[in-house]
């Protein structure tokens, strides 16, 4: 199995929000992430939670280390996005994770923006802060 990890779980891992502690217990079984997380990253850390950008560049540098290979924003990832847009109705930015997770080829899609147990060809979604 391999996970992909949406902007949402980066986001309360380097937090101090009460699911930070499941947060990082997702991305330390490992997974994979995109340039359209870390970019949706940057922007809720400056504009939502007033990061300073000092502190967003050791955030940064955290995650390269350990997701050295983002999978990358490219003309495929659009057009697969916009088939998604059209056929799921969901978000362009869902989209674009979920075009990103399904192009890195993995079987999980680890978020709270969509619903659990939601498929998407051979990708799951799972919200990993829903209570059983």
């Amino acid at each position: 199995m391999s996970i992909f990890f949406d902007t949402n779980i980066l986001v309360y891992a380097v937090t101090s929000d009460p699911r930070s502690v499941i947060a990082r217990n997702c991305l330390a079984q490992g997974g994979q992430i995109s340039i359209q997380v870390l970019n949706e990253l940057i922007n809720v850390l400056l504009k939502k939670s007033k990061f300073r950008w000092i502190e967003i560049e050791g955030i940064l540098t955290s995650f390269e280390i350990r997701f050295p290979d983002p999978q990358p924003l490219t003309k495929s990832t659009h057009i697969i996005a916009l088939s998604l847009i059209k056929a799921h109705t969901i978000t362009v930015y869902d989209a674009l994770i979920v075009a990103s997770a399904l192009e890195a080829k993995c079987t999980q899609l680890s978020t709270e923006d969509l619903q659990h147990g939601r498929k998407f060809g051979d990708l799951t979604i799972v919200n990993p802060f829903r209570s059983n």
